[in-house]
């Protein structure tokens, strides 16, 4: 039940003005509701902006450049980015919505505080980026193209699935309903923004769920280059792709571009350094994720703790279930759960062979659906010889690894490190590495079955050739090492990045060394000189 201060706002939020004098006698050019803060930018940016005009004075030409962002958090890091833009001479415009949740809806009151504190907080940066608040965009009887109002759709379901780590989706859902709302509020504002103010080019984080899905589906719409980013687990780097959803991780023109390339010893020492911390449950350079609960025990020690026997070994490694990197990664499979369980049917009738099932320890994190869940409902009585390694079981995947005779994987880059090993490993998802000559691909449930008898009957006739564990390691070392490019600021660690890569240094000639070509890619353009000129 509402308590008395929330049914007050919501009934204040319906009366015009109420909102803005209050934030104008209370708040005076402070934050409003906690949920709603610009706090690492606030105090920078008057300085920012001063250097971003001097730099405008030397670069005169760019392009008309739109970024889109929602949350206050994405609308910082956005800000930042668009600074720099500007500062190499584009003309920026960021489209933003002024909203402190993504997965709860506010009170009118509170989002036209939040509105008036952004707009405040803002202002000092007007002369050199144009600020558009879609709250202020009058479209919501506008009519949307049939193709956009299914985009709508097909984002908000994937809102859904990422919200509650699920693949089946319940349209009359309350969060389905608040997320579809909000979805077709922004694909109305943006599309009826972006007919008549049309940029050149648009940068959009993301770009597959959340309004950051249905802003990138606005701009293809549209035919506006669009260029979509997100970060990983390696600091002082983001992923960009132009024109798709980052998310895919497409990198066939990467592997394209490398396609006669040989790893240098150096290069193969880097990358199996990597993969030792990952394997070792430590940390390594720039990349601040641990992979593992504990290190790896070897061979002996795994086989004694899970009971495995002489008979072939094939580990089966699951994603999170509603993980953005598996969303829209079919190919034979309706979903990743019926894939699971279809396999785990399989294998009830394979006796001779030894099944362990490894569920990605990121579901210890989980508040909702997990495929832990889903395998023991459906099949709650396994047999001895399929094994469910829990979240937060003391085993390392790369013990399971080294014992493994064959891999089994949807989009996870188990997959990858597996075919390191030479072990054969089929692919049942569009993972980057699919199709790249080290894996067995299927593209219909019959010829996934097929090769599963067939590898099978003989596994260990199946093993990588020489040529093929190659190939692994140097796709292995362009997606951790080149795929990423570089990017001064996360937008996670945004206040501390902005410490230690503060605005002047990377507008600098000393940044834009280092991150020109990155700018010079979200802008599809070729790369700036920097402010100075050097």
């Amino acid at each position: 039940m509402a308590s008395k201060k929330e049914i007050l706002k919501k009934v204040l939020g319906e009366l015009p003005l109420t909102a803005e004098v209050y934030w104008l006698l209370r708040q005076n050019g402070y934050s409003s509701p906690s949920s709603f803060s610009l706090k690492n930018i606030r105090e920078i940016l008057p300085e920012a902006v001063k250097l971003t005009e001097k730099c405008r004075i030397k670069n005169k030409t760019g392009k008309k450049v739109l970024l889109f962002a929602s949350t206050h958090y994405w609308l910082e890091h956005v800000v930042m980015t668009g600074m720099a833009l500007s500062a190499q001479g584009h003309n920026v415009t960021v489209a933003y919505y002024p909203f402190g949740h993504w997965h709860s809806d506010s009170t009118q009151f509170d989002i036209r505080r939040q509105n008036m504190y952004a707009t405040s907080v803002l202002k000092p940066a007007a002369s050199v980026i144009h600020f558009e608040n879609l709250l202020r965009n009058n479209s919501s009887f506008a009519q949307l193209p049939e193709q956009l109002v299914k985009d709508v759709r097909q984002v908000t379901d994937y809102d859904y699935m990422y919200a509650f780590q699920t693949e089946e989706v319940d349209r009359e859902d309350r969060f389905y309903l608040f997320r579809y709302g909000r979805n077709l509020q922004t694909a109305k504002a943006l599309h009826n923004y972006l007919r008549k103010n049309q940029p050149e080019v648009a940068i959009i984080p993301n770009g597959t769920i959340l309004e950051f899905g249905v802003a990138y589906r606005v701009c293809r719409y549209l035919k506006i280059p669009t260029s979509t980013y997100e970060f990983s687990d390696k600091r002082g780097a983001m992923w960009l792709a132009q024109n798709e959803e980052i998310m895919l991780q497409n990198t066939d023109r990467l592997w394209n571009a490398y396609a006669q390339y040989d790893l240098s010893p150096a290069e193969l020492k880097e990358t199996k350094t990597l993969l030792s911390s990952r394997r070792n449950a430590t940390t390594y350079g720039e990349y601040s994720r641990k992979w593992q609960r504990i290190p790896a025990e070897g061979q002996a020690v795994i086989r004694e703790k899970l009971g495995l026997s002489g008979k072939p070994i094939v580990l089966l490694a699951t994603n999170v279930l509603g993980d953005s990197l598996t969303l829209g990664r079919n190919t034979f499979t309706k979903t990743m759960s019926e894939w699971i369980i279809r396999t785990i049917q399989y294998f009830i009738e394979k006796p001779d062979v030894q099944l362990v099932i490894r569920i990605h320890p990121g579901e210890a994190l989980v508040k909702h659906g997990s495929i832990l869940d889903l395998v023991k409902k459906t099949l709650p009585q396994l047999p001895a010889h399929i094994m469910l390694i829990e979240p937060l079981d003391e085993v390392n995947t790369y013990d399971l690894m080294d014992v493994a005779d064959l891999g089994l994987v949807y989009t996870t880059t188990v997959g990858l490190e597996m075919a390191l090993r030479g072990i054969p490993v089929v692919v049942a998802g569009k993972t980057h590495y699919r199709n790249r000559g080290f894996t067995h691909d299927p593209n219909t449930w019959v010829d996934y079955f097929k090769l599963l008898n067939r590898l099978l009957e003989k596994v260990h006739d199946y093993r990588l050739n020489e040529t093929q564990v190659a190939l692994a390691w140097k796709y292995t070392y362009l997606f951790f090492f080149k795929y990423p490019v570089p990017f001064p600021w996360h937008m996670v660690h945004l206040k501390e990045d902005l410490e230690k890569y503060p605005f002047s240094e990377v507008i600098g000639s000393t940044g834009m060394k280092k991150y020109a070509e990155t700018f010079a890619s979200l802008t599809f353009n070729l790369a700036k000189d920097s402010c100075n000129g050097e």
